[in-house]
C-alpha cells in the first residue's frame, strides 16, 4: 500500500495558489484583470485532476500542465462559466455520462430517492416527419400527485399548458421552473397523435420513491415464479428490498423475473445486495472489482464480495438461484447492468427485452471539501459544514470502472437481449399483470418455452429521452461505500 498521505501532500504542491487564500480570484497578484471569481473552476480542476478516470487522457488535466500559479489562474478565468469549463474543457471525448450540478443537495437527495416530482414517469419520442415530440406514460409513483389523477400507463400526451411539444420547447415545458402544468392527452393512430380533449393537471412536490415497485408470485402449473419490479438502486430502501425477497422466499419461488426495464441505476452497494439476494450469501466470492485511473489504482484497487447481511446488519433473504430472468430496455443502465455483469460468471442470466444502455463506469459525488482527510473532495454527510459555503456546486465525474470476477467490463454497447422483445407503445399492458408482454414472454420461457404466442410489436418503444434521465442523478452508478484507505 502506498503512503496515501504523502501522495495527497504531493498533489497539493502541483498547484500551490495563494499562500494565504487558495480561492482563485481573491489574490490581487493573479493575472485576472476582469476579477472573475474562479472558485468553482478551481475546485473542479483539482478534483478532476486527482479522481477522474481519464485524467491521463485529458491534456488540460495533466499534473505538469501549468508552470506557475499565474498560468493556472489565467487558464481558469479564461472560461468564466463553470458549466462550460466542466463540459468543454475537462471532459474526455469518450465520456458520455459525467456531469455537474449547481447545488450538491439535489444530487444527494436524488440518490436517496427524494426529489421534486409530480410522480409521472414517462418516455419522450420525436416524430421526424412532423418534428413533434410526444410522451408515453411508463408508470406512476405511488403516493404522488399523479397517483391521484386520471392518468395511467400507456397513455399519450402531446402538449403542455396548451402548447404542442417540439424539440425546441419540451425541456422548458416539462422540466422548467413551472411547478404545475397541464398535459394535453391524445390517441395514437397510424404513428400520429390525435388530441382527444382530455387534460390532466399535475403538480410537483417533494416525494420519496420506494424503488421496490411490485412484488408478486405466479403459480403456473408446476412453476412458482417470483416477479420483482425494482426501479432504482436506492440504498435507503435496502431493508425493503430484503423484505421483498423474504416474501418471495416464504412463498417458495423457484424462478425469478427481475424487472429492470426502467431502472437507470444508482447505488453500487444496493447492487451488491441485490446480487446476493438472487445468488447467495457467498461472502468468499467476488462480485465486482473497481479499477481506477493510473494515479489511484494501486492505492484504491478493491473488490466487493457477495454479502450475507444488509448494511443495517439484517441477514439477507437469499433465493440461492442458479438462473434469473431480467427484463431490459435501453433505460436499463449502470447499476442494473452491473447486476447482469456481476452475476454472469456464476449463474445463467437470461435477458428479455431490448439492448441495455451501456454504462460501465461508476461515479462519486464531489464537492468543494479539499480538506477531507484521505479522500479530498468526496461528499460526506458528516462534513457538510466543511464544504466551502461560497461554492454549492457538485460534480459527478466517472472515476472508475467495475469489472466482474473474470475481469470483464467492456459493455459500452450495452448487453443485447437473449430474447428480443421491444415494448410496444400501442400495447404497453399493465405492469405486474401476467399478460403484460415482457412479463408474459418471461413466464412463457419458464413454463412452456415451445409455445407460440404472438408477441408481434406494432410500434417499438424507442426513446429520445425520459423523465428519469432528467433527474439530478440521471443514470449514474454511484460508488457509495467507504473507500478502503490506509494512511501510513
Amino acid at each position: 500500500m502506498k503512503k496515501l498521505l504523502l501522495f495527497f501532500m504531493a498533489f497539493g504542491l502541483i498547484v500551490s495558489c495563494s499562500k494565504d487564500d487558495d480561492r482563485i480570484g481573491l489574490n490581487p497578484d493573479n493575472p485576472n484583470p476582469n476579477n472573475v471569481d474562479a472558485t468553482v473552476q478551481d475546485f473542479m480542476w483539482k478534483a478532476m485532476n486527482l479522481w477522474y478516470f481519464w485524467q491521463q487522457d485529458v491534456p488540460d488535466l495533466a499534473d505538469n500542465r501549468f508552470s506557475s500559479d499565474e498560468e493556472y489562474t489565467s487558464f481558469l478565468v479564461s472560461t468564466p462559466d463553470p458549466g462550460e469549463f466542466f463540459n468543454d474543457v475537462l471532459l474526455f471525448s469518450e465520456d458520455r455520462f459525467s456531469f455537474f450540478n449547481s447545488d450538491y443537495r439535489e444530487l444527494v437527495n436524488d440518490l436517496s430517492g427524494i426529489s421534486l416530482s409530480n410522480g409521472l414517469e414517462f418516455g419522450l419520442f420525436f416524430n421526424a416527419d412532423t418534428e413533434d415530440v410526444w410522451g408515453v406514460v411508463e408508470y406512476i409513483i405511488p403516493n404522488s400527485d399523479a397517483s391521484t389523477k386520471d392518468i395511467m400507463r400507456g397513455e399519450v400526451f402531446f402538449a403542455v399548458d396548451g402548447t404542442p411539444m417540439n424539440l425546441g420547447n419540451y425541456e422548458a415545458l416539462l422540466f422548467g421552473e413551472n411547478v404545475t402544468y397541464t398535459l394535453g392527452m391524445g390517441e395514437l393512430q397510424d404513428r400520429m397523435v390525435t388530441p382527444n380533449g382530455k387534460e390532466v393537471t399535475l403538480t410537483k412536490e417533494v416525494i420519496e420513491e420506494n424503488p421496490v415497485f411490485i412484488t408478486k408470485t405466479f403459480e403456473i402449473g408446476a412453476s412458482n415464479i417470483g416477479y420483482l419490479m425494482y426501479n432504482r438502486f436506492t440504498n435507503e430502501f435496502d431493508e425493503e428490498l430484503n423484505q421483498a425477497f423474504g416474501t418471495l422466499k416464504t412463498e417458495g419461488v423457484t424462478d425469478l423475473i427481475l424487472d429492470l426495464r426502467y431502472n437507470r441505476g444508482g447505488s453500487v452497494n444496493s447492487s451488491v445486495l441485490l446480487a446476493s439476494l438472487i445468488y447467495g450469501a457467498n461472502t468468499d466470492e467476488t462480485y465486482i472489482r473497481q479499477r481506477w485511473n493510473d494515479k489511484l489504482n494501486d492505492i484504491l484497487a478493491d473488490e466487493d464480495n457477495f454479502v450475507s447481511q444488509t448494511g443495517a446488519g439484517t441477514p439477507i433473504n437469499t433465493l440461492n438461484l442458479n438462473r434469473v430472468y431480467i427484463l431490459t430496455t435501453n433505460s436499463t443502465a449502470s447499476s442494473s447492468e452491473l447486476i447482469i455483469n456481476g452475476l454472469n460468471p456464476y449463474i445463467e442470466v437470461i435477458l428479455i427485452g431490448s439492448t441495455t444502455r451501456g454504462k460501465n463506469e461508476f461515479s462519486i459525488t464531489m464537492v468543494d471539501d479539499p480538506d477531507r482527510e484521505g479522500a479530498p473532495y468526496l461528499y460526506s454527510a458528516s462534513r457538510e459544514n466543511q464544504i466551502n459555503p461560497n461554492n454549492s456546486y457538485a460534480i459527478q465525474p466517472l472515476v472508475g470502472r467495475n469489472e466482474n470476477s473474470v475481469g470483464f467490463s467492456d459493455y459500452v454497447e450495452g448487453f443485447p437481449p437473449t430474447i428480443e422483445l421491444a415494448e410496444d407503445i400501442q400495447n404497453m399492458g399493465v405492469l405486474g399483470d401476467a399478460n403484460e408482454p415482457l412479463l408474459a414472454r418471461a413466464i412463457q420461457e419458464i413454463t412452456t418455452p415451445s409455445a407460440r404466442r404472438d408477441f408481434t410489436v406494432s410500434m417499438p418503444f424507442k426513446l429520445m429521452t425520459s423523465s428519469g434521465l432528467q433527474r439530478p442523478m440521471k443514470d449514474n452508478m454511484v460508488l457509495d461505500k467507504p473507500l478502503n484507505i490506509t494512511l501510513e
